[in-house]
Order: C-alpha cells, then structure tokens, then sequence
C-alpha cells in the first residue's frame, strides 16, 4: 500500500492482508458472516439502505480497499471542477503574502509567509491574491496592540515610511490602536484592539463596502461606493509600525469568526474534508463496537472505554482507515478542523484528563499505523492549532474555552513518546510554547464578561497623610463597607476561575519535568532542560533580533506555574530522602557557578569577566574545589579576547551549542542572523575523571573540557559512579549535605535568571494600573467634595461637576474590575509567596557562595540583582493588597538581605561598577525606611562597623553621591530643623501639594550613629582623610551650583525668547541637593563627634575648622546676601528648580553653628567663634538674615528689587525643546509678596529651643564680633600672609624659610609638598611670632 499524501515518494508500512489462498473461511477468531457484517456496520454505504442487507456481497479485507475508496469517491467534486478558477479572484493558491515584490520597508516574514514584523518605521506589505468581484473575507490575528492599519489596496498604491494602507486614493484601512478608519483622511470607526484579538476583514464587491469585524462582532461598514470596475482589483494589505506583530488567515486554516455570504480567500480543501469527516466517522464506529465472537454478534459500547488490545480484526480494519487519513493528517486546514475537534469532543465530559484514556489508546494508534513523518507532521501541526486557539480565544468569565484547549494540550503530553517528540523538536523550537503558561488581561472588561463576575465595584476612599490608601478605614461608612466585601467576593469567584487554568498550566510543566519515563530514552526532563537554557540564552542575548525575545507578560507567567511545578518535583523527591534539602531551603550550590556544567552564555561574572577568573584564580579552583582548568582552553580563551577586540570591540557576545565554533540553530519563530562565532570555553562543560575518586582519600584533581549543552547526557547532570554531576568541585565550605534531583538545581538557576531578564520590569509596569485607580479615586472624591461647595447660583459650574464626576466614576468602574484581574493573575498572595521563595533562595545561594572566599567572583551578577528587585518588588509592587510582614520569617530574611548588601556593596571582589552601583542604591534605600532599617540594625556588632568604615572611607575615587545619601539618611531626624516629610517651602508656595505623596518619615539610627562616631574618634587619620574629602566635594558641589544659577539669571535677563536645556536644570537641582546632604553630612560629624574640628590636640583639627568655617562663610554669603543672584533665581519658580530655596540650605548651615556656637564646651566655643570671627569672608548680617533681621527697612525688600522693572521674557521649562514664557511682571507680582526670609515663620519645622539657640548664638557672635573690632590692632601689610593677605604670618617653612599662616601651609601640603614660593620640598613647618621692637 502506497501513501497518498502529497505525492511523496515515501512508501508506507506494510500490513500483509488474509486472503482465501492462505487462510480459510473461518479466521479462528471471527468467521466470514461476522466480519462482513462488521466490515459493514464500520464503513455503512450511503446508498444502500437497511433493507437490502440481506441481499449485499459479502465483505472480506481482501475487498475493503476497493470498498473504501469507492465510499469516499461518493460526493467528490469532479476532477475539472475542482481545478476551476473561482470567478471573482485572480492570484495563486495557496494565497501567502507577497515577500517578494509586494512590500515596502523592512519587515520579518514567518516561514509559512503568513506571519510578519515589522522592522522599520512604517512597512506595508500585500498579499499574493487580489478580489474584483463577490463577498470576500479574511481574518488577522493581532499579536501585539500597537499602530496597524489594516485593509485593502489596489496594485497601484505607492506606498513609503510614512504613507501606508489608507493613506492613499485606492486603499482602506482600520486602525484600531487610535480607533480610526482610513482613506487619504480619517474619522473615528470601531473599538480599541489589544493582543489576542482578531480582525475579520470583509469586502463586498458587489454592492462596493467594506465591513470589519473584532472578535466576530461587526463594527459596521466602514466604507461605501469604493472604486470598482475594470482594471480595479483588491489585495489584502498591511502597514505596521516597528516591532508590531500579526498573522494573517486567508483560508489556509479554518475562519475564526466566519460570516455568512462571505467566503475566504483561500479555497477550503472541501474534497480532503468530506473524506477526512468520513474516515473519522469510520473510526467512531471502529471504537464503539466489540465484536462477541461467542454469540457471533456486535455489541454497541462506550467508544470513551475502547482499548488497542491487538485483535487482528480490529487493527488490519484500523490499518486501512489510517492508509487514507494518516496522509490527511498533515495538512494543518484538516487537523484544525477535523482532528482537534474530534479530540476536544472527547474531553467534553469534564472531570480529569487521566478519566479520558481513549486520547492516549488514539495517540498509541498514530505511533502505530502512521509513518513517523507523518505522525510527526500531525502532532506539531495539532500542537500549534492548539496554541493559536488557546492564544486568541476570548476571554470569557469561566475561561472555557482557555480550559478545553489547555485540557487538550496536558492529555497529548500525558503520552510519554508524543511528548518527547514535541519536546525535541516542537515545544521550544518552532513554537512559542510559554504561550501556553499565559493568561491574558482583558482590557475590555464588559467583553470578558467581568461585568456579571463582579456586579459590585469598589476602589479606596479614605487616604492617610502619606497619599496612601488605608486597608481598614476606622471611619469607613456602612455602605463602603458593604461594597468592599461584595467586590472582594467578586474578586474571589474570579481567582478561583483562574486557579483551575494555573492549576492545568502546571499539570503540564509537572509532565515536562518528569525523570521517570526513561523506557523510550532520555528522561523529558533533561530534553526540556536543554531546550529551557536555549531559550534562556535567547532572551539573555544581547545580540539577538527584536523579534526573539519572549514578551515579559509571558516571562511572569511562566515563571510562576515553573517554580510551583520545580518546588512539588522537588519536594518529590525530598520525600524519598528526608535528609536532603527541602524546596523551602531550596538554593543553588557554588560550584555551579565555577565547574562549567551550567552554560551562562556572556552574563557578567561578579569578579569579572569568565576568561579573567579562569586565568587568576586557577590555584584557588585547583586547591579548593580539586578543578584544574585545562591550558588549552585558557589559552582559547585569551585567543577568544583578542578576536572579539578586533571584531567588534562591543558589547560581549552569546555563544551557542557548538564548541566547533558553528552558529546555534534558532527556532523558526526565533528567526534571526547567526549568533557569530561560539566563545569555546564558555560553553557547557562535561568533566573527564583523570582518576576514580575515592571518597576515603584525598579526592583528586578533574579535568574541565566542554561540551556543547546538546550533548549532555543523565550523567553529566544528575552524576554516577563517583561523579557529583552539577555538584562537582564541593569547595570544603560547602556543607556535605544531600540535594534534590541535580536537573532541578539548574532549573531553579534559569528560574532565577528570568526573574531577572523581564519579570521584575513587568511586575513593575502592571502596578500603572493600580496607581491610576488611586489617581482616579483621589480625583472623583476631590470632585464630589466641590460639588458639596458649590453655591446654588452657579448651575453651570455644577453641571461640569457632574460630568466631571460621572466620567471619573465609569472608569474606576473599569478600572477596579480589570485591577481584580490583575491582583489574581499576578499580584495575588500566592505570586508573592513565589516572589519572596525566589528572594529567599537568592539570599542562600549568595551566602553559601560567600562563604567560598575568593570563588565568590564567579557568582553571577544577576544573583544580586534578582535579591535587590524581588525585595524591591514584594515591598512596592504587591502592597496594599497584601502585606509583606504576613511572609513566614519575613524579619529573618530583612536581616539576612541586610547582611548581604551591608557586606558586598564595598566587596573587593566585586567589580562590576553597574552592581556596585546597584547595591549603593538597595542599601541607601534601606536605611529609608524603619522596618529595613531595623533589619540593618540587627546584624552583627563587626559587620555594622565594617557597614559605617566602608561608608565613612574618602570620597575620592569613588562613586561618593550614594554613600553621601545613606550617611543623610542615617541622621535625617536629629538634625536641625530636620524632621519634614515634605520641603517646607514647597507647602508655603504651593499648598495643594499636601495631597501628594511625601518623603518617606525620618528614622533615624542612633546605633549606627554611634558606630560612625566611635570610628572618627578612634581612627584619627580615617578620620581627617572623610572630612577633607566632604568639605572639597562641599566645595566643588556649591561652586557648581553657583555657576549653573549664573548662566541661568543671565538666559532670564536677555531680552530675546530664551530657553535652558531641562537637563541643566536637573543637574542644577542635583548640585543643591548635593550640597545640602554634605552640609547635614557635616552637621552629623559635628554632632557627634564635635573634637574632630575643636580638639587642636588632634593633628588636623584646626585646619579642618578653619576650612569649615571658610564654606559656611561662602554659603551663607551667597544665599543670604541681598539682591542677590541666589534669591533671583528661586524667585523664577522654574519647573526642575522646585527643591531650591532659603529653607534646605540655611538650616543646614544653621545646625553646624549652633553645634559649635552654642552646644560646646566652652574652650571648644572660643575656637570656633575665633576662627569664624577670623575668617575674611565673615558678615555678621548673614547670621543676622537668619532671623530676618539683616533686612534693610527703609528699601524695598530684596525679593523685589530683584525682579527687573520692566516686562521680559524669562527662563521657562523645557518639554520637548519648547518651553513656555513667564513674563517678568508675573514674577514682579508673586515676589512683592514675598516676605524676607526668616526662621520664625517655619514654626512646625523649627522648635522653640531651636530659635532660641539661633537667637544665642547671634547674640554672642554680636557681641565677639565687637570686642574683636575693638581689640584688633591695625597689622602693616608685611606682617599679613603673603598667600590670603587674611590672617597674620604665624608659620616658617624648612629649609628655605619662607612664610604664611598656618591655615594656608597646612592646605597646601595636603596636596603638595613643595614650598608655595621657591618649590622647595618642605621638610618641616615650624611656629613663628614676630620678634618683639626694641
């Protein structure tokens, strides 16, 4: 028996048929008279009724196969009508779109011509096959909901980057991301479209419209009286923005949505049909009846109970069956149609998949009746059937047709050689299977039916002083109480609905990760492990094209039905051995990172690169872990650097399977340029044992060689005879204790990798829609509270309100019931157990990689990184919904992740400036908050000190800003007049700031404080080498600020329309805000540790005074003075500029007098005022504007006489390189109102006992300021330092003995030893008076 499918050339098996010649009349199992009746109730004749049965020839298998072809000949279209051309369409069957000709601009096609990208700004492209007469109609699958415009065209349209379908005369298009339909203009047509919806397009050419349909619903005609006539013929046609995705169904498999009259493009293959319907009709009858052969008769049975038992009969019936329908199988319109179909009929009854075993008896009837090609061809073409129904059905309250699809798809993988055949060459490689794990979001919520789910809507309406909602209102009314439960029971009936599809998803991954079914080769789960590190290397690559990324919506999901499948095969397999490790303390092992059996492609080492940590710590591998790096690759590797600096020079590459250097093969919906040549010694490792081991000795050295990830066997993973597998090369740090089953290690590994390529940054972008029901629900209670203010008179006014409030109330109506999907699809208490499980394995794996000393360089980046954001995530993004204090060992873990970044953000190890980096800004954001700074608090005494002496290093050579950031912190709330929560100032200016979110509260931390003061006060050196490095970035920060506010008052002050870049107003805005920090920096110091600058004992002290009391001068002069260009520009209220004002600034430098003024002993007073009084730069009327008392009455106050008389345009804000003028009279008008700055008018920020040391400490500067005029006698030029021409000469240099004042040698031989004058190296400094006159 030959195939018949597709004329291919292949013969098919053979199955030798009885005949009279070698058999007789009674078969020993069924007689001639049974089988013919058999034969006959299995394939029925459509033409021969009931009553002639007793009449019809008896029916053997010697003559079936000419039976069955005559049966399914019966209603086939003749030969020449079925080749007819259909009248009304011109163009080549199949229709495909037209890659070569048809297009313009870049786009990436599918290999089956049906899929495209676009890949540039604006790519149009048609299809092969045009329409110029009937009703034709084809559907779009949209994969991504971004700009589209999709239609018709004719073949004259000209289409270019700006100009696409509807854009031009003969061309019609409906967008529906702007909601608009387009012919050369535009008017508003439709809905909105979102990813998984699909658009039917339909043309009637007859009566010359054109209708579009969403989802099977008619949006109405969109078109009347197009152009038709002769020379006038329709393309399907498509203009797409960059990276925007769809497919296209011309008829190639059947329409989604169908409407009648009109017919698709694409022939349906009618003849394949009715004799594929026929034959699976012939199977059903197979199925449901038995043969009794000892009553000779047939018995009707539950088709749902058959099972391939091997009779003869039945399966030489099923072999001529499958003769004709294997080779139907292979076409993708039949298996949609005719197969799929049959299959979920099967699983219409419910309950479990493991209660229908006839889908799995039907799949042991392919493997074994059909070819392998074309069981092969079916399975991949029913699988990606499956996956496009599952992706774009609707969403539908229950998720039904979710569920149906996802039941089938678990009941096919549930057959252990379908399933290994889809995992080696289907599941990963030409499907995007994670689509399967994924649970789209409606974002219409009255078509999924959200409505009648949650009939009652709830969003918060009480808000505490922070802006944020309260989970328990104590003052929340009876009826919002009412209304909260009843959405929170709607939001339960929903989360239920979607656990039954979570709950099937993982039934599938539990299947995929089975390491049992070995009887037909290799476990799936080393097939699925292989094919799960490509697809991670896929995505981790920074080279690979757009279109091969996995979508983070898809990554989320995933990752959390893997890790609840990972944990129950984990704790599996605990069960069999209670003492290894459960999957609650589940990490992975160091010697994952060093021993090259886990591919990490080209992610970032925390020492460096992988090469690099090869070359300098091979002694340490080969003492430690008994690994010795094999010369050869280290060579290969260094060869590999020089390539890859003479290539690109760019970024680093991934490598791919093969360490012969050959390009990693991608998946066709991954289609994309070679990966390049493979870095050969980054790939896969296997180890070669030199020796056995033998655990009672000394455990000798093994050899690395790599291996492409393909080729790894059991083996090499899970080990054998001695082989540790993935755990070779236990460091002795590494306790001795059993671990699950090795493969799940490095699915736990790639788990916490995919946190970390999309995850977090999709967990973050979903909490927009939370943050808009706030912004809402803080606007609709802002309306109704004017509406209860709004007089009587004012109807107009109140109807707006009205209007205003309706509106805002329909959308938190949508809204909150698309936040109920989101909080149980992603942000639900079990996705946050998942997240806090990840964060805890992360915080193991550091630890235990820690612990292995100079090794700790090979951890990769991400480890850290997945810690930092899935605390950052559990703590911004799941709250308020749930609380992270309800976690199990929550303060635990706090502390734990406390110790990691209290230790590492300084880590020598580490070299990465982006982690160094990261970790600066995850401990700075820390120590923001009291539970986190609590945490840090409980770590030991020795790292906390360690924690404040990496903090308290010099800032020079460093990234100082962020550690400038946690010291602020640490103090913010004992400083002076510094215990806001939001700038003073702004609330003075702009009172309708108080409803905002505010900084968060201070917590300060007197522990750590303390810590910091002991170390300044002990480690004397340290401690004068932190202050100079403050007070120079002091210096430098202010004078940058100085600077920048100069060019921006003379922008103001020209006449022509000016602008300034916003950017220069950020980093204006960063130098204040800089120079603040270090001013509360040096107020801490001061504070506490106040004989760093007052006991001249100290080699320093007096020189850092001096210095000190140099910048206070400089910024009080600056900021004080009047008219000046400080209060100019503060008085522009430019947007960037908010933070910058008297206020920050002032009580900063207020705080370091009064320490020193007013807090000290009285030695330690007198030096201060001494070398304040001395300092040139001194003006008492600065210290005087503290109060408001350095004001000049008579004048106009100085606000004012700043403003320009007559009217200009000034500096404004920039948004998009256009800003808007503020004209001087605007600013005139607000500044005449502005008072003289003055402490006394922050009494909520400033205490009583504060103003009162202010007003001490001007009184005794007024008072030694006097006695200082009186009794300084006039001193002659000469005897004035010959540097600062301030203070006398009161230093002699040696040897060459010229002179200065002590303030100025001793700044200067901080950075220089040579002699200002002479350069001379000076080798000493000696006092000198001037000899008395005789």
């Amino acid at each position: 028996m030959s195939s018949k499918g597709g004329g291919t050339a292949l013969t098919r098996r053979s199955y030798r048929l009885a005949s009279d010649t070698d058999k007789p009349k009674a078969t020993g199992i069924v007689n001639e008279k049974l089988l013919s009746d058999y034969l006959y109730h299995v394939f029925p004749s459509t033409k021969q009724g009931p009553a002639l049965a007793s009449l019809r020839k008896p029916l053997g298998f010697q003559d079936l196969g000419a039976h069955l072809e005559r049966l399914l000949s019966e209603g086939e279209p003749a030969e020449d009508i079925r080749d007819q051309a259909v009248e009304g369409r011109l163009g080549p069957q199949p229709v495909v779109l037209d890659h070569t000709s048809g297009f313009e601009g870049l786009l990436f096609v599918d290999d089956d011509l049906l899929g495209v990208i676009g890949h540039s700004n604006f790519s149009s492209i048609r299809a092969t096959t045009c329409v110029y007469k009937g009703k034709w109609a084809y559907e779009v699958l949209i994969s991504s909901q971004g700009l589209m415009q999709i239609g018709w065209c004719t073949l004259n349209c000209r289409f270019n980057q700006e100009e696409g379908v509807g854009d031009t005369p003969d061309s019609y298009a409906y967008d529906g991301n702007r909601v608009r339909k387009w012919n050369v203009t535009t008017t508003n047509y439709g809905k909105s479209w979102a990813a998984g919806d699909i658009v039917s397009c339909l043309i009637d050419l007859d009566e010359g419209t054109i209708t579009f349909c969403l989802n099977g619903q008619s949006l109405g005609t969109a078109f009347t009286n197009i152009k038709m006539g002769p020379g006038v013929a329709y393309f399907p046609a498509i203009s797409l923005s960059f990276k925007e995705s769809v497919a296209f169904n011309f008829g190639s498999r059947p329409l989604r949505y169908p409407v009648d009259g009109y017919v698709p493009l694409q022939n349906p293959p009618t003849a394949d049909l009715m004799k594929a319907q026929k034959l699976l009709g012939y199977m059903k009858n197979v199925l449901s009846t038995a043969i009794d052969t000892q009553d000779e008769r047939l018995v009707e049975k539950d088709s749902a109970a058959w099972r391939l038992h091997g009779e003869p009969t039945v399966l030489i019936t099923l072999a001529h069956i499958f003769n004709h329908f294997a080779p139907l199988m292979c076409k993708v319109y039949l298996v949609e149609d005719v197969l799929m179909n049959f299959l979920l009929g099967i699983l219409e009854g419910g309950g479990s998949v493991d209660e229908h075993p006839l889908i799995q008896q039907l799949l042991d009837l392919f493997w074994l009746l059909m070819e392998d090609y074309e069981v092969n061809e079916c399975l991949k073409q029913l699988m990606m059937s499956l996956l496009r129904a599952y992706r774009f059905s609707p969403i539908i309250p229950d998720l039904g047709f979710q569920i149906h699809y996802l039941r089938l798809t678990t009941a096919i993988l549930h057959h252990e050689k379908s399933r290994k055949y889809l995992l080696n060459n289907v599941l990963f490689d030409v499907l995007r299977s994670v689509v399967f794990f994924y649970i789209k979001t409606p974002l219409r919520v009255k078509e999924a039916g959200l409505e009648e789910l949650i009939p009652t809507t709830w969003w918060p309406t009480h808000f505490d002083k922070e802006g944020k909602d309260e989970r328990e209102p104590k003052d929340e009314s009876a009826d919002e109480r009412l209304r909260r439960r009843a959405y929170e029971r709607g939001c339960q009936r929903l989360k239920k609905r979607i656990e039954v599809v979570e709950e099937l998803q993982v039934q599938i991954l539990k299947l995929l990760l089975n390491n049992k079914d070995k009887t037909t080769g290799e476990a799936s789960r080393y097939i699925f492990l292989n094919k799960f590190r490509k697809f991670l290397q896929e995505n981790a690559s920074n080279r690979g094209h757009p279109t091969a990324l996995c979508p983070p919506e898809y990554m989320v999901c995933f990752l959390h039905r893997l890790i609840t499948a990972v944990r129950a095969s984990w704790d599996d397999s605990s069960r069999k051995s209670p003492s290894s490790v459960s999957s609650e303390e589940a990490y992975v092992p160091p010697q994952l990172f060093y021993n090259g059996k886990v591919d990490y492609f080209d992610l970032q080492r925390l020492g460096g690169l992988l090469s690099h940590l090869k070359k300098t710590l091979k002694d340490d591998l080969a003492s430690k872990a008994n690994i010795i790096i094999d010369p050869a690759e280290i060579q290969s590797a260094s060869m590999d650097d020089l390539d890859e600096d003479e290539e690109s020079g760019a970024a680093q590459r991934p490598f791919g399977a093969a360490a012969m250097g050959g390009a990693l093969a991608r998946p066709s919906w991954l289609s994309s340029p070679t990966l390049g040549r493979a870095n050969r010694f980054l790939s896969t490792a296997a180890v070669s044992l030199m020796t056995p081991r033998r655990p009672p000795t000394q455990p000798e050295k093994v050899k690395v060689r790599t291996l492409a990830v393909e080729h790894r066997t059991e083996d090499d993973i899970e080990g054998s005879h001695g082989n540790d597998g993935l755990l070779l090369g236990r460091p002795p740090e590494e306790p001795e204790q059993p671990m699950a089953d090795k493969s799940l290690l490095e699915i736990v590994d790639g788990i916490v990798m995919m946190y970390n390529l999309s995850v977090h940054q999709q967990l973050g972008k979903m909490v927009v829609v939370a943050d808009d029901v706030h912004e809402y629900a803080v606007a609709l209670k802002d309306t109704e509270e004017k509406i209860a203010r709004c007089p009587a008179r004012r109807a107009d006014i109140l109807d707006e309100l009205q209007k205003s409030q309706k509106v805002f109330a329909e959308k938190l109506n949508h809204l909150s019931r698309r936040l109920a999907w989101i909080n149980a699809t992603i942000y639900s208490k079990e996705k946050m157990l998942d997240v806090y499980w990840l964060l805890c394995v992360c915080i193991r794996t550091i630890e235990h990689a820690d612990s292995t000393g100079s090794l700790f360089a090979f951890a990769p980046e991400f480890y850290l990184n997945v810690a930092m954001n899935a605390y950052s995530a559990l703590k911004n993004y799941f709250s308020p919904a749930n609380s992270m204090e309800e976690l199990p060992g929550y303060e635990e873990t706090l502390t734990q992740l406390a110790a990691i970044l209290a230790k590492h953000f300084a880590d020598p190890r580490i070299v990465g400036t982006d982690i160094k980096d990261s970790l600066m800004q995850a401990l700075a954001s820390y120590v923001c908050y009291p539970q986190s700074l609590r945490a840090v608090e409980r770590i030991p005494e020795e790292q906390r000190v360690a924690m404040m002496r990496n903090l308290l290093a010099p800032y020079e050579q460093r990234p100082w800003a962020q550690t400038n950031w946690i010291l602020v912190r640490l103090w913010r709330g004992c400083g002076f007049g510094y215990r806001y929560t939001r700038l003073p100032h702004l609330l003075k200016t702009k009172p309708e700031d108080a409803n905002l979110p505010s900084l968060q509260k201070p917590c300060p931390s007197l522990l750590l404080q303390r810590h910091m003061a002991e170390l300044l006060s002990v480690d004397k050196d340290m401690a004068a080498s932190f202050l100079n490095s403050v007070l120079n970035q002091l210096n430098w920060a202010f004078s940058e600020f100085i600077g920048m506010i100069q060019e921006i008052q003379q922008a103001a002050e020209r006449p022509e329309r000016n602008f300034v870049d916003t950017r220069q107003l950020k980093v204006c805005a960063t130098c204040f805000d800089l120079s603040v920090s270090l001013l509360r920096v040096l107020e801490m110091t001061v504070t506490l540790v106040p004989e760093i600058f007052l006991d001249w004992t100290r080699p320093s002290a007096e020189l850092l005074l001096r210095r000190l009391a140099q910048l206070l001068n400089q910024v009080l002069n600056r900021v004080t003075a009047e008219k000046n260009l400080f209060d100019r520009v503060v008085n522009l209220r430019l947007p960037g500029l908010e933070s910058v004002d008297h206020y920050p600034i002032l009580v900063a430098v207020t705080g370091i007098l009064v320490r020193i003024l007013v807090d000290g002993d009285r030695q330690g007073i007198s030096r201060a005022s001494s070398v304040l009084l001395s300092d040139p730069c001194f003006q008492l009327h600065s210290i005087q504007h503290l109060l408001g008392e350095g004001a000049d009455s008579s004048g106009p106050p100085a606000a004012v006489a700043a403003i320009p008389a007559a009217p200009r345009p000034v500096v404004g804000s920039l948004v998009s390189a256009v800003a808007p003028v503020i004209p001087a009279a605007a600013a005139n008008t607000g500044a005449s109102e502005r008072k003289h700055f003055s402490l006394h008018a922050y009494t909520d920020y400033i205490s009583e006992e504060e103003k009162q040391k202010v007003e001490l400490m001007l009184a005794f500067l007024t008072e030694e300021s006097k006695e200082a005029a009186a009794s300084t006698a006039p001193t002659s030029e000469e005897d004035l330092c010959p540097i600062c021409y301030a203070h006398s000469i009161s230093a002699i240099f040696k040897p060459c003995s010229h002179k200065s004042c002590k303030a100025c040698i001793n700044q200067h031989l901080m950075n220089n030893k040579d002699c200002f004058f002479c350069k001379a190296t000076i080798t000493g400094v000696e006092d000198y008076s001037k000899p008395a006159a005789c």
